[in-house]
């Protein structure tokens, strides 16, 4: 599957119907997602691997994922409706993914790599970090979106994990009007892919 069309699928998952400002459930913009995905694919870490995505919201990466010949695809995530609307939107694109209702803070599964679009923390100054942490907990590879402005920050984080930095990227993110606090229709904000590698990992 090319990027364009991988991009193209996933336009078709639509973003949570019920969003919960305290868990800042941001739905990915499909163009990151498949962006952040053929990253994975490119350094060998999807394709007959088993990938995880941590704090799932609608399913995106873990449903793209499976479409890029994971050999498992399983996304985690606190709320119910969320991981229901995951399960419709898995079945609606034909894919194989399973979703389970779990505190991704707290997920101790072993997983080759980890792809995942965490809590910013604009809500819950550090909500990243806990996901952060467990992901290097399970799995050899990272792929992670964060504020850029945290970057010293969840450096010093990630070489404390015994982690090491393989590469970055940044993106505009896009952010809808979704909460009463919002004050515009739109807002974009600068967010850096992290992709870290275990220690002494290839």
């Amino acid at each position: 599957m090319k990027k364009k069309n991988l991009e193209m699928q996933l336009q078709k998952i639509p973003p949570l119907i019920h969003p919960d400002v305290r868990l800042e459930q941001y739905s990915t913009p499909a163009e990151i997602g498949a962006d952040v995905l053929f990253e994975a694919v490119s350094h060998g870490d999807v394709e007959g691997k088993n990938v995880l995505d941590l704090g799932c919201g609608n399913g995106m990466f873990a449903i793209g994922a499976a479409m890029l010949n994971s050999r498992t695809s399983v996304g985690v995530d606190l709320d119910l409706s969320a991981i229901l609307q995951a399960r419709r939107n898995a079945s609606d694109l034909d894919t194989d993914v399973e979703f389970v209702r779990a505190d991704a803070r707290r997920f101790a599964a072993k997983v080759d790599t980890v792809v995942m679009n965490p809590p910013f923390g604009a809500q819950n100054r550090g909500a990243d970090l806990p996901f952060l942490m467990t992901a290097m907990s399970i799995a050899k590879s990272v792929y992670s979106i964060h504020m850029a402005e945290t970057e010293d920050f969840l450096l010093r984080a990630v070489g404390a994990g015994g982690f090491r930095m393989d590469f970055q990227k940044r993106y505009k993110f896009e952010i809808p009007h979704m909460f009463a606090f919002h004050t515009k229709m739109r807002k974009n904000v600068e967010v850096m892919l992290l992709c870290i590698r275990k220690l002494g990992d290839r």
